[in-house]
């Protein structure tokens, strides 16, 4: 099959139309398509099933708005990953300097069998050269030889290699782990890292999260009431009992939350992005 062919933004607003998107002001449109790739923007259609002749037909505002929410819940969402991911990465590197000593990560025997060491050390060599400039290389090589504890070389592990991390820890680390950290069995947390690690990377790369079916669904603990599914408010259920300060979840990503989604609401589905009807006291400690 032969590539599309490029077009301007006048016939990509033609293409729009053709859609049952009703344009009613050209000009705005233009501009928009001007700042916004259309094919990003194109995954805003999805909910509405549009296609070339057909019947159905939405304004282009409702789309626009939909885009704009889904940029402003990332960003809120992005703030709430920053506090989990540095959580995580403290407790971590605390328990396992503790346990195993500064340099234990370099030791496979302190790994599972599922540990892949080579593979493991590729990572931490790559992550030492990216942030070669950074203060704390240069201090760890020039005074350390290069050497870096646990608790110093974790800062630089992204999420997927922090969740890669605690998922070849022995059982009793992973249990030790998940019961001091949230009080939970080591599976729900695992399900938690690698949910994490997907909502992390999506953020990063300005992913739809607006009506997206995610791979991952978060496991819950037995006393929280509440069935996952792959929409993202499955996600933020995760997010709130993985964020450890509950009088700051409520008055830095609840409160912002709400207002977010009043000031959307005409143009929102929140089946589109599996809000409950109680989603507010679910969220809220």
């Amino acid at each position: 099959m032969d590539l599309k062919e490029w077009k301007s933004y006048d016939e990509l607003a033609d293409i729009l139309e053709e859609k049952g998107i009703v344009i009613s002001d050209r000009a705005a449109t233009l501009s928009f398509l001007n700042i916004v790739n259309y094919y990003r923007f194109s995954g805003y259609f999805l909910p509405f099933n549009l296609k070339r002749a057909n019947t159905n037909t939405v304004p282009f505002e409702t789309v626009q708005k939909i885009y704009e929410f889904d940029g402003k819940i990332r960003n809120l969402i992005t703030s709430v990953l920053d506090i989990v991911e540095n959580y995580l990465k403290d407790q971590i590197g605390h328990y396992h300097g503790g346990k195993y000593g500064a340099e234990g990560y370099m030791d496979p025997k302190n790994f599972n069998f599922r540990h892949n060491d080579i593979q493991f050390k590729k990572h931490i060599s790559t992550c030492i050269t990216e942030n070669k400039r950074t203060f704390v290389v240069k201090h760890h090589t020039s005074v350390y030889g290069g050497h870096f504890p646990i608790w110093v070389i974790i800062e630089y592990f992204s999420m997927g290699m922090l969740s890669y991390f605690y998922s070849d820890l022995p059982n009793k680390d992973k249990k030790a782990l998940a019961m001091s950290m949230y009080g939970i069995n080591y599976q729900i947390f695992e399900s938690w890292t690698r949910c994490i690690t997907d909502l992390r990377n999506k953020c990063a790369h300005f992913t739809r999260l607006y009506y997206w079916t995610f791979t991952a669904i978060p496991k819950m603990p037995a006393e929280v009431k509440y069935v996952p599914n792959r929409r993202l408010f499955a996600q933020l259920m995760m997010l709130k009992l993985m964020y450890p300060d509950h009088e700051r979840w409520n008055r830095d990503f609840v409160r912002p939350l709400i207002k977010l989604v009043k000031d959307f609401k005409p143009y929102i589905s929140y089946s589109h992005i599996g809000f409950p009807y109680q989603w507010k006291s679910m969220l809220k400690y």
